[in-house]
């Protein structure tokens, strides 16, 4: 009853910039924590960038100092701004959301944990 929905993915060259969205909507009682990860074809998903309520951030080693991660807890959105591409970055970016629902079963909300994955977007950078 939870759903993430990317957008922004694209194809760009080196060096570029490029911005992701995922908004998450349904029976959202509370989000803890946001987060990014990415799979390159042919390799495993790895996790890219995490972000708290409270806006308490974190980044993979590869990533740091180029992808910056936010969130708009009003809207229950994250961002993930990525500059200064490489064509290693090229992969599928999904968002991950954490929280708790509040769907309702007779009209009396049910309060459960949710963890729920996006679709995924495409990243293409070209060299």
């Amino acid at each position: 009853q939870v759903q993430l929905v990317e957008s922004g993915g694209g194809l760009v060259q080196a060096g570029d910039s490029l911005g992701l969205s995922c908004v998450a909507s349904g029976s959202i009682y509370s989000i803890d924590t946001m987060a990014w990860s990415r799979q390159a074809p042919g390799k495993q998903r790895e996790l890219v960038a995490t972000i708290t309520s409270a806006g308490s951030s974190d980044y993979a080693d590869a990533v740091k100092g180029r992808f910056t991660i936010s969130r708009d807890n009003a809207k229950n959105t994250v961002y993930l701004q990525m500059n200064s591409l490489k064509p290693e970055d090229t992969a599928v970016y999904y968002c991950n959301a954490k929280g708790i629902s509040n769907a309702q079963t007779r009209g009396v909300p049910l309060y459960t944990d949710f963890e729920v994955w996006g679709q995924g977007t495409l990243v293409t950078v070209s060299s």
